[in-house]
């Protein structure tokens, strides 16, 4: 019974300890990734060897900052039955554009370093999105 309370108890301070931050970081908001879009999208990306071009596009009436793309590369062995022990596979967090202002948009450009490997045993799947920003408004 003692080992409830104690159980309790720590999962309340927990609770606790997490809305404190929430209040203490009132003007950070997390945004699910289905409403993304309707501030900012992805436009014309474009993947070679590896390197990752497109546009971020800016779709809300305020000001973004520090607009982060996660470009994922995922390794796929080619007998997944039997994978090897080195996975080149990878995630980068690239900062696309420092300022876009409302209802515009910018380029972006991206290139591995260091490159991807060449090799026989599998291949890469490259998958992009925004990852995050900071929304400025008026």
């Amino acid at each position: 019974m003692i080992k409830f309370f104690f159980a309790l108890a720590t999962a309340a301070l927990a609770v606790l300890s997490i809305a404190t931050i929430a209040v203490t970081a009132e003007k950070t908001v997390v945004v699910a990734g289905n409403d993304v879009s309707r501030i900012a999208t992805l436009r014309d990306v474009s993947i070679k060897n590896g390197e990752v071009s497109g546009e971020v596009v800016n779709n809300s009436s305020d000001t973004l900052r520090d607009v982060v793309v996660e470009i994922r590369y995922t390794w796929l062995w080619k007998d997944e039955f039997h994978p090897g022990k080195d996975d080149p596979g990878r995630t980068v967090y690239y900062t696309a554009a420092k300022e876009i202002p409302p209802k515009g948009s910018a380029r972006f450009e991206y290139k591995p370093s260091p490159p991807l490997p060449a090799r026989r045993d599998g291949s890469f799947l490259i998958d992009v999105k925004i990852a995050g920003f900071e929304r400025v408004s008026r």
